[in-house]
């Protein structure tokens, strides 16, 4: 897996090809997005055999579904990172026998931190998600909570009810404001 970095348009590109059925750009696809998107999936699955398979398999059904993205409905790299999400939420529900909600204490640590601080920072920054970071900082604090454990983290909302020990209700308040707070900071 490389993360050799890529620019939006060009990733957009590479999808388009790899929608017609060009294998080159497929593999070029595959360099410039793998290393990321099996971070979003470790960090979801929180299990490294999981995530292989769930990468495996993510990037079979791009080869037979490229040809759905729509530029004009958002950025590649988004829409790469979505469909690995759900990839993911689709294995948990597969093994959720062996799933158990995490303590507090064994949740991975799920923030934005400042690009100057660390590679993963620096990567995320690079690919065009800076904005994300800034807009993530910018919601309540128990929006941001309920977003980043159901996008990233793979609960369900009565999972992050449980876990965050309040009403179903608010929590699925919580990410519908946290989600729509983000999508006006991102459009502006």
């Amino acid at each position: 897996m490389s993360s050799a970095p890529a620019s939006a348009d060009h990733l957009a590109t590479l999808l388009a090809a790899t929608g017609r059925g060009d294998e080159q750009a497929f593999s070029q696809l595959y360099q410039h997005s793998s290393a990321h998107l099996f971070g979003l999936l470790l960090r979801i699955l929180n299990r490294r055999d999981w995530a292989e398979e769930a990468l495996q398999d993510y990037f079979l059904r791009i080869w037979q579904k490229a040809e759905t993205y729509a530029p004009e409905k958002g950025a590649a790299l988004a829409w790469l990172l979505t469909v690995a999400r759900y990839r993911a939420l689709d294995l948990l529900r597969v093994k959720r026998p062996e799933v158990s909600l995490l303590d507090e204490a064994e949740a991975p640590a799920m923030t934005f931190a400042d690009p100057a601080e660390n590679p993963e920072a620096r990567a995320i920054e690079q690919d065009g998600l800076g904005r994300l970071s800034d807009c993530m900082n910018g919601l309540q604090s128990e929006q941001k909570r309920s977003v980043l454990l159901a996008y990233y983290g793979g609960y369900t909302h009565q999972e992050l009810a449980q876990r965050l020990k309040a009403p179903l209700g608010t929590v699925k308040s919580w990410v519908r404001r946290g989600l729509l707070s983000l999508r006006e900071c991102l459009d502006r």
